[in-house]
């Protein structure tokens, strides 16, 4: 029963039973580190460098294994050890980023097939890999980028998707929790691409959820993003429509005493 494999999509991640919110066991990371690693080598913006991603590497922090696992920092520390020791990968860290690699990546992914031709293909590659592979250490941006394959974002805009699915809550509770990687790469794009602030962002995703149409038509960052101009327009037409308040006149109490007295001293007929 141990010869061969089986074949396992990486869409296995968006299924119910994956997404279920769980502490991972050691073996469940595991699997999710397969899941994750490139089959093919990649290529990632980092700043303003462009960087080579070999196959059976991917970008990631402690920080984000520790949320995608429902572990602390140090726990993830300590497993990533452990897996070093035995010999089942390699990873380096720094304040930005961890790049891990899955030794012998082709054991879980290649057939026999497969394998002949990789071999063949990463001889004939190898001075190319060496090569980019020290673009990786020259790393000059001073945010913190993370990468799930082909997501790029930051902590502003994984920040501002927690915030969305926050207020989302608010209305209801039970709402399916979304893959907020994905959420923060929509809204990385609605600010590098579409020029809209973090302020102009959070501003509407708190606006629309108080918004008795909007708050059950609005539940995504793409579906923001897709209606934002429209959404803009809406505001500013609310807002027109709220009447303006009528400036009231301050009232000095030590004249209104006065004044009052005069009145009684009059009506007295003193």
């Amino acid at each position: 029963m141990d010869k061969g494999f089986i074949k396992l999509h990486r869409k296995i991640q968006d299924h119910w039973l994956f997404e279920e919110k769980r502490t991972f066991s050691k073996f469940e990371a595991w699997i999710d580190m397969l899941l994750m690693a490139n089959h093919k080598e990649n290529k990632v913006v980092l700043g303003n460098e462009l960087i080579t991603i070999e196959r059976g590497q991917f970008i990631t922090s402690i920080r984000k294994l520790g949320e995608r696992w429902n572990w602390s920092n140090t726990k993830v520390t300590n497993f990533l050890e452990i897996l070093k020791q035995d010999e089942m990968i390699t990873y380096k860290k720094d304040t930005k980023k961890t790049v891990i690699t899955i030794v012998k990546y082709s054991v879980y992914h290649d057939n026999e097939n497969a394998k002949t031709t990789r071999e063949r293909h990463d001889k004939d590659t190898k001075a190319t890999r060496e090569h980019t592979n020290k673009n990786v250490k020259n790393v000059k941006n001073n945010k913190e980028y993370i990468y799930s394959r082909k997501l790029v974002y930051d902590d502003t805009h994984f920040s501002l998707a927690k915030f969305f699915y926050q207020q989302i809550l608010k209305n209801n509770p039970q709402h399916k929790k979304p893959n907020l990687e994905k959420w923060a790469n929509e809204i990385r794009l609605m600010m590098e691409r579409d020029g809209r602030t973090a302020e102009q962002i959070k501003y509407l995703m708190q606006w629309v959820q108080q918004d008795e149409f909007e708050m059950v038509n609005v539940l995504s960052p793409s579906k923001l993003r897709k209606r934002f101009d429209q959404l803009v327009l809406k505001v500013k037409q609310e807002k027109n429509k709220q009447p303006k308040r009528e400036r009231q006149p301050k009232i000095n109490v030590s004249e209104l005493e006065d004044w009052q007295e005069e009145m009684a001293r009059i009506i007295e007929g003193r």
